[in-house]
């Protein structure tokens, strides 16, 4: 049933032109309506819709039989919008300390979380959980995909993880189920634990990165815990500085010698260690440590910086002293970007694991696989690689000539062919590539089961 002009006015003046004008970016003055409904719709179907037909399912799942159902489908809409907005311009939250950790996962780019952040929001402001536990649980997201980014796991995982992480919520225990949920992921989707971060962390370069992350990075180290904030994001006189130069002066290796001075440059000069925030970075410049130490009104002596505050204490910068700075750095690490304390439930101690969280199967063998809830007594990961996509051609058979699946599996159904060099049967006609590791086997699989829509039907134990 159509509307009539008057109820088409009446929805575009009281939902939509509210819609349209909170969801958008106001710094790029871009309009984010297609964003905000495609993660609306995320959060209600559990399923990431294709982008370029979100309003098509948009539509196909709220039709408009009456004025009076559509305007409930609206209103929805028109409250979450209200958080959506924040999320994407924090200086819109009037709180400062919420807003603070909204401009933080604003730089981090954190936008994969949104589905799941914007329904916390609205708890949030609906008093179903107060204010410190709402920041605790923006800062748990944050500290979720840091780590993450410091150990180099993918980010594709994370779509997956916040799409469902809000039905994992229990009410009556808000933050701690949220932190359970996602510290109870495994393999690609984990919550990296302190050590593998600071394993990660110790060697990685911090440097090349993309400025974003550097900058967010630097921010939190050094105002964690400070009660006079110090403004680095777009302030033009506080530069990062290498403390080992990328250009050192001639006296660098004199002082360190040769073997000391070359180790620093290839394994230690782009690590956070080797890394501070600098007012005067021109005047430091390739200076010796000492000089750069010393500099009247623009050395480390000098610096009110926490990160500088280890520097000024030094006689010398050796790899000694780099290691000794890192594990400050790592221990204020652990404190800003906390794992969460809270204690698995025995129930989720368990070792089956769906497939897009397991870890790679190369080495290993299987005790057995769950798919779509029978269990499959499997030991080779070649033997489930077969018996998966036998029972997902049954399942779907045009799928397999109508999607990505034809050309990555060479599916055929002459063996003597060229297409494929080793030929395994899938049923009676057909046969599939089989000359793979057990890595490119998992990722084929994962990549059917996506295509398919069954990411959630099957579950791994190893042996």
């Amino acid at each position: 049933m159509g509307l009539n002009r008057e109820e088409q006015n009446n929805i575009y003046l009281n939902y939509w032109s509210i819609i349209e004008a909170k969801a958008r970016d106001e710094k790029s003055n871009s309009s984010r309506v297609s964003d905000f409904i495609r993660d609306y719709l995320t959060l209600q179907n559990k399923k990431i819709p294709n982008k370029g037909k979100v309003y098509l399912e948009f539509k196909t799942k709220y039709p408009v039989s009456d004025l009076n159902t559509l305007k409930e489908h609206l209103s929805e809409l028109k409250k979450l919008v209200q958080h959506y907005n924040k999320l994407l311009n924090p200086q819109n939250e009037t709180d400062v300390a919420i807003r603070k950790e909204l401009k933080y996962i604003q730089r981090l780019e954190t936008n994969v979380a949104f589905p799941f952040l914007v329904q916390a929001y609205d708890d949030y402001v609906k008093s179903v959980i107060s204010k410190s536990e709402f920041l605790t649980i923006l800062k748990t997201v944050q500290s979720y995909v840091w780590r993450r980014f410091i150990v180099g796991l993918p980010t594709n995982a994370l779509n997956k993880v916040f799409m469902n992480l809000y039905e994992k919520i229990d009410i009556e225990n808000y933050l701690e189920s949220c932190q359970i949920a996602l510290i109870s992921k495994t393999g690609a989707a984990r919550f990296p634990k302190n050590s593998e971060m600071i394993d990660a962390l110790r060697f990685k370069d911090m440097y090349n990165i993309q400025s974003k992350n550097r900058l967010y990075c630097l921010d939190q180290l050094e105002n964690y815990d400070n009660t006079e904030t110090v403004n680095i994001e777009e302030n033009a006189n506080i530069t990062i500085e290498h403390i080992f130069p990328q250009n050192p002066a001639s006296k660098w290796k004199l002082d360190l010698g040769e073997q000391q001075y070359q180790k620093i440059k290839d394994e230690y000069l782009n690590t956070i260690s080797n890394l501070t925030l600098s007012g005067n970075n021109g005047k430091l410049g390739n200076k010796a440590f000492i000089e750069k130490r010393d500099l009247d009104n623009a050395g480390y002596r000098d610096s009110r910086l926490w990160l500088n505050r280890y520097l000024a204490t030094l006689e010398q910068w050796t790899i000694n002293e780099i290691n000794n700075r890192f594990e400050l750095i790592a221990d204020r690490f652990t404190k800003i970007w906390q794992y969460p304390d809270v204690t698995l439930p025995e129930e989720t101690l368990n070792d089956e694991v769906n497939i897009f969280d397991a870890d790679e199967p190369k080495g290993k063998k299987i005790a057995y696989a769950i798919f779509m809830d029978e269990k499959l007594n499997i030991a080779q990961v070649s033997k489930l690689y077969l018996e998966i996509f036998s029972r997902l051609f049954e399942l779907q058979p045009s799928a397999f000539f109508t999607t990505e699946l034809q050309e990555k599996l060479a599916i055929t159904k002459n063996p003597e062919s060229q297409i494929i060099r080793s030929p395994q049967p899938i049923n009676d006609s057909y046969y599939i590539e089989a000359n793979l590791d057990s890595n490119g086997k998992f990722d084929r699989i994962k990549l059917a089961l996506s295509i398919l829509d069954l990411e959630d039907e099957l579950f791994i134990k190893y042996a």
